[in-house]
């Protein structure tokens, strides 16, 4: 019976809430602040790499605000709801009606037809009063969405609603499309620092790996003055022994980790939040399921690399993994790292070394494979969290293209 009450309380799922959330408060205390402007001039971007808990940190914030008397909008950010201007405008024309379709913005007078009276009907900002606005706005997408929102805005007033956050997650996949004449982002980022500047309280917050930094800057190069940054990184030793033990700490629980156990989660994991959750869930399953005997800590991480690791390592050329193989070699691999520093220690580890032109050229490939990202002052990581570790790993075991 102790067993059926006490489910896996860990969970890995992309996004999914913890039954715990450790660390973070930093962050939710500086957002607490960006709340608390008279006028907004700080928006918020919320970055790193997969698995440091952005999505998780995003839907704890959202309390936060609606507390403090703002209304919350927003969604994940697809790649389609970038493709064009209009696209964008729709996104949040319906992402905003959720929160303003039961906001009367006057009555209309229908007129007696026949044997039926007339009858006064109160008009709201649904999403089709928004598109109306919007469409019978003269100007740019930029003027009509401009206009939309300030109604909006003056709208919501009276109700004591202090301002508006705009949320969205995966942020990185917003981008302008100057070859299709399509500039979505810079559309945003445009009507934003207009309605700020008007003292109009709309908050942008985005979410996104560290590539959405370099796109914000180069769709309009003032977003670097509209946006406080968070870098999310791996928690340290005392949260990440907090995000073990809190779920657990139920003196009827039936699983406990040793201390032994607990330093080795830590060390597999890296302290990222994903990686903490996955690995204690396969612990804490296989302690059940071998009659308290357990399984190394040493087990998970190989099925981690089946679960986690592999789906991006096998779309990646044999020629592509000797390259990532050289970063995985550096002493800096897990931060920055250059093209000069990979060339240089493929000239020890090769026979037949990279050139500086062709690890340039591999890493935008790699780059838009998800695997490496460039910053915007010239220096490389690896995309995903732990990487080096794993194709170390693989190396080990001795695969053909280490060769």
């Amino acid at each position: 019976m102790a067993i059926a009450k006490f489910n896996n309380p860990y969970r890995p799922g992309a996004g999914h809430m913890p039954t715990y959330l450790a660390g973070r408060e930093h962050e939710k205390n500086e957002f607490r602040r960006l709340l608390r402007q008279s006028t907004v001039m700080e928006n918020l971007v919320i970055t790193g790499l997969r698995g440091v808990g952005k999505t998780v940190l995003l839907e704890t914030l959202k309390p936060i605000a609606i507390s403090a008397k703002w209304l919350w909008v927003g969604t994940d950010l697809s790649e389609s709801a970038s493709l064009n201007e209009m696209n964008i405008v729709t996104r949040m024309l319906a992402d905003l009606a959720i929160v303003t379709s039961s906001v009367a913005i006057g009555v209309t007078e229908k007129p007696p037809v026949g044997f039926v009276r007339g009858e006064r009907v109160e008009n709201t900002l649904n999403f089709q009063m928004l598109g109306a606005i919007y469409n019978q706005t003269a100007g740019l997408s930029s003027d009509k969405l401009k206009a939309v929102l300030e109604v909006a805005a003056e709208a919501i007033k009276p109700h004591g609603i202090k301002g508006v956050v705009f949320a969205y997650d995966e942020a990185q996949n917003m981008t302008d499309h100057t070859e299709k004449d399509q500039f979505p982002l810079s559309l945003m980022l445009e009507v934003f620092q207009s309605l700020q500047r008007k003292g109009i309280p709309f908050m942008l917050v985005f979410t996104g790996l560290p590539t959405l930094l370099s796109r914000l800057i180069d769709a309009r190069t003032y977003s670097e003055r509209m946006f406080h940054v968070l870098m999310l990184d791996r928690l340290d030793e005392k949260d990440s022994r907090s995000a073990i033990m809190k779920p657990i700490e139920d003196s009827k629980c039936p699983v406990k980790f040793s201390e032994n156990g607990i330093q080795s989660i830590i060390a597999s994991s890296g302290g990222y939040p994903y990686f903490i959750q996955f690995i204690c869930r396969e612990l804490y399953d296989a302690y059940l399921q071998t009659d308290g005997k357990g399984i190394p800590v040493s087990a998970t991480v190989r099925k981690l690399d089946s679960d986690f690791f592999m789906g991006r390592w096998s779309r990646v050329t044999d020629r592509q993994k000797q390259l990532m193989l050289v970063v995985a070699h550096l002493e800096n691999s897990d931060g920055e790292f250059t093209v000069v520093e990979v060339a240089e220690k493929s000239k020890e580890h090769l026979d037949k070394p990279f050139s500086p032109s062709h690890i340039a050229q591999m890493f935008n490939t790699l780059g838009e494979a998800g695997l490496i990202y460039r910053n915007r002052y010239g220096k490389y990581s690896f995309a995903v969290p732990l990487l080096g570790q794993f194709i170390l790993r693989q190396a080990e075991n001795g695969q053909d293209w280490a060769q």
